[in-house]
């Protein structure tokens, strides 16, 4: 998670929303990213597709059985839809997204009868440091 936050606080700098995921598989980090939604002019550059299209092309397969995701924001329906495509065991994430995220909020995405495959699911870690980065990022803006 520790590498997840780092690349959130890049995405920052960028200025971007700073949310950072990575892919790891044996405890060995396969890919890492930020957010980069402006600096791509793309609304699907969120940090879980793009680490999720990364470790895909490291490992050569559309699959990544064995694969686990730490994100430091809940996935958003799209992101839930990739990781379940993806077939990636765990999602670890930070802090909940009760207005955006799909999760275990808004649709449930990995409870509904029509996913594919649901990974293993364990939110709240560093939510504290995550939401604060959220919070300062934002409130800088305003």
């Amino acid at each position: 998670m520790g590498e997840a936050f780092a690349q959130a606080r890049a995405a920052a700098l960028r200025g971007e929303v700073p949310v950072g995921a990575v892919v790891a598989r044996a405890g060995v980090t396969l890919a890492a990213a930020g957010n980069r939604t402006l600096e791509l002019r793309d609304p699907t550059a969120h940090a879980e597709t793009l680490a999720i299209r990364a470790a895909a092309q490291a490992l050569g397969s559309e699959r990544l059985v064995g694969c686990d995701l730490y994100v430091t924001l809940e996935p958003c329906a799209m992101c839930a839809g990739a990781i379940s495509f993806a077939r990636l065991r765990r999602v670890y994430y930070a802090a909940p997204d009760p207005k955006g995220g799909a999760v275990d909020h808004g649709p449930r995405l990995f409870t509904q009868p029509t996913c594919h495959h649901a990974p293993d699911v364990y939110g709240g870690i560093r939510e504290g440091e995550a939401a604060a980065l959220l919070r300062d990022f934002f409130a800088q803006r305003r």
